[in-house]
């Protein structure tokens, strides 16, 4: 038996694909999670052969959910609609995809090959391998929103601002983006040392500071006429940066 993890946040999704496995597949122990966060604590604990991981999630994406687990001796194989770039570095980094709706005969076969060749014990190289390939290679900042993942240059990023459970990520060209995640979870992305958190609501990209004003409390104007406040406890480390 083959001990299956399937993460989903779409219950439509996760219910179809679990039926389809038991109807095609035999020898499976399924284990069904909504939220990218519980599965977390599920494959901790249940520690499967193989999980069904969906990219495109609200809390977390999958990606994410990868570089928060320290059990990592199974078999992977992600679940998508779209995003060619994202299914490329998969592709490179040899690991398993198959897209959204699920097709019988690829999902038979994708399981076929995981119950043929168990390769679970090297699933941590090919992770470093993938989020090489989406980030550090492509000089890319992956975005999940809008059931899309966005890769954005981060010269082309002027600023995120928090609204509670939400982030609106702002572009050049007065583009927007909006995640369903806060701040400090979309924040991960964006280790770079042009990038500076100046308040709790915001982060900016240094290299579009126009102008820093004194004036309540302290307020940058980003390209594109953006503001941003600076809390009092930043204001000095900006103003060391600035200087």
């Amino acid at each position: 038996m083959l001990k299956t993890v399937l993460v989903d946040d779409e219950i439509n999704a996760l219910e179809a694909l679990e039926w389809k496995l038991n109807r095609y597949i035999d020898e499976l122990e399924i284990i069904k999670c909504n939220s990218p966060k519980e599965a977390i604590k599920v494959i901790e604990k249940e520690k499967p052969d193989l999980v069904f991981l969906d990219i495109e999630m609200p809390e977390i994406d999958g990606f994410t959910l990868l570089q928060h687990l320290s059990y990592t001796n199974f078999d992977l194989i992600f679940t998508t609609a779209h995003d060619e770039f994202a299914l490329k570095a998969i592709k490179v980094s040899a690991l398993d995809y198959l897209l959204k709706p699920v097709d019988k005969d690829e999902l038979i076969s994708a399981v076929k090959k995981v119950k043929e060749s168990r390769k679970g014990n090297q699933l941590e190289e090919k992770l470093q391998s993938l989020f090489s390939n989406l980030n550090e290679k492509n000089e890319k900042i992956s975005i999940a929103a809008d059931g899309r993942i966005f890769l954005l240059d981060k010269d082309d990023v002027i600023m995120l601002k928090s609204d509670k459970s939400y982030t609106t990520i702002y572009l050049r060209e007065k583009k927007t983006i909006l995640v369903t995640k806060t701040l400090k979870e979309v924040e991960k992305k964006f280790q770079y040392s042009d990038f500076f958190r100046v308040h709790a609501s915001y982060l900016i990209n240094m290299n579009h500071i126009k102008e820093y004003s004194k004036s309540m409390g302290g307020i940058l104007t980003m390209s594109d006429g953006l503001e941003a406040g600076v809390s009092r406890n930043k204001k000095n480390e900006l103003l060391e940066k600035l200087l």
